[in-house]
This record gives C-alpha cells, structure tokens and sequence, in this order.
C-alpha cells in the first residue's frame, strides 16, 4: 500500500489531506493521518493529476540521519565506516514535498545532494531489539540529505550544513509492502546520474539501525530515519533538478533555486 499526502490543485477544500495511491493515476481519500487513526478509506476518489503531491509525511520530532553508511561514501569522504552508527538530527522545519524548491542559503556557495532510503516509524518506541524492528516501522520511502557542504567544513561538524529549511525533501510516498534487499538506488542532477548503489551495500541494515537508534532515544509516530548515503556525493546547480529514486519504491524530484 502507498500512502500519499496531497491537496487539491482546484475547489474550495485545499487542506492537505491523507489517501491510497490505488493505481498510478487514482488516489483514494483516507479519513485521517494513518499513523494515529490508522487506514479508513472514504469514498472520495481523485486523479493524480488534480492533485499536488506533498511530504508523504511531517515529523512531529525529528529526522535521525546516519552518517558514513555505504563504505564507498566513506571512503570518497575520507574516513571509514565506523565501527557503530554515527546519528545526527536535521530538524523538522527541513522537510518539504516532492516537486518543492530546495532554497539555496545564501550564505553557501556550494549545496550537495544525498539521496538515501528513509523508514518512517509507526509507534512511539525505546530499545527496540533488531528482530523486533518490523513491529515499528510504518513504511518506507525516499529522501535527499541536502547539505551546505562548504559550511560542513567551516564548521567541522553537520548541524547547521544539513538543517536549512527545505534541506531534507522526502517523498513521493510511503509504502508499506516495501522491503529493502538488493534494489539499486540512484540520484541524478540534471539527467546525469550521480549515484548507484545497491541497498544491499549498507553497511549497518535496518534493523541495526532501529537497534542502535532505540537505545539512546524514544522515536515517535512520523519520525523518519535516513539511513546513509552512497558515494558519488556532489554539488547541484542552481535552478537545476535533483531525482532520487529507488527500484520499486519511486522517484522523488525536486528543484534547486536560481538564488
């Protein structure tokens, strides 16, 4: 099941709403956010083209990222995998929609692309053993860890870099049925392909991941974690477009602004 989160391009009612993504032109209105009330479909059915597709969903929290997941971004970044995750946050203001503008910082002169395979969690949950990961992840779904790389570097860790808002686009779904094994991820700037991967090269798998991050603090209902980057990181181009996408799962696009 694809879980979408929409508004009407046209009409009165252009609240953000939740629905089923039933085929690859229909969306079927639920009657609220599936993570608190569950999936109860309503009658109401409307094409995807008279919609505007939005973040599949908005973290109440947090965004926990890894860091250094696939060897060979942590090798083209000049260090190795870590012996345990490395987590870092970016806030929640971050997080746009697909076809939403990545805003360039003014105070950057280069922003880089991360494409990466994101859980959302389905429940509030502490210490979480590896094999009991399954009973807390709602779905899966696709993100760009966006970061302001030369202010990385200024200041010798990731907060700022990688938290400007509209620094974390996520999207175009969340799918319930998907399981990560050996489907290929990718990330394009302008048509060129920039980075591919086989999920199955992550270093630390998720239920690791969930493990790691449950033992140091509760996640919530809607939070999302990314779960690291492969190599072949780089910068994008101001009023260029950036896809993420991974077999099976879809594509998320969004733009770069010209400024």
């Amino acid at each position: 099941m694809r879980i979408v989160r929409f508004a009407l391009r046209e009409g009165k009612d252009r609240e953000p709403q939740f629905g089923i993504l039933e085929d690859d032109v229909t969306i079927r209105s639920i009657a609220s956010d599936p993570l608190y009330a569950g999936v109860h479909p309503l009658e109401a059915r409307h094409g995807i083209d008279e919609v505007r597709l939005l973040a599949p969903v908005i973290p109440r929290s947090k965004v926990v990222c890894v860091g250094k997941n696939y060897a060979d971004h942590a090798a083209e970044m000049g260090g190795e995998v870590p012996k345990v995750p490395i987590i870092f946050i970016k806030p929640n203001t971050s997080v746009i929609g697909p076809e939403d503008l990545i805003v360039w910082p003014e105070i950057s002169e280069r922003v880089d692309h991360e494409g990466e395979l994101a859980i959302v969690i389905s429940k509030i949950c502490k210490e979480v053993p590896r094999e009991k990961c399954r009973d807390v992840i709602f779905g899966y779904t696709l993100a760009n860890d966006v970061t302001a790389r030369d202010i990385q570097k200024i200041d010798g860790q990731w907060t700022r870099a990688k938290g400007f808002d509209t620094f974390c686009p996520i999207g175009p779904w969340i799918d319930t049925d998907f399981t990560p094994a050996e489907q290929t991820l990718r990330c394009s700037v302008d048509g060129e392909i920039r980075q591919q991967a086989s999920l199955s090269q992550m270093f630390f798998k998720v239920p690791e991941i969930i493990e790691f991050i449950t033992s140091s603090m509760t996640l919530l209902p809607g939070d999302v974690i990314l779960t690291g980057t492969p190599a072949g990181v780089g910068p994008v181009n101001r009023g260029g477009n950036v896809e993420v996408s991974i077999d099976g799962l879809g594509t998320l696009r969004n733009r770069v602004s010209v400024k």
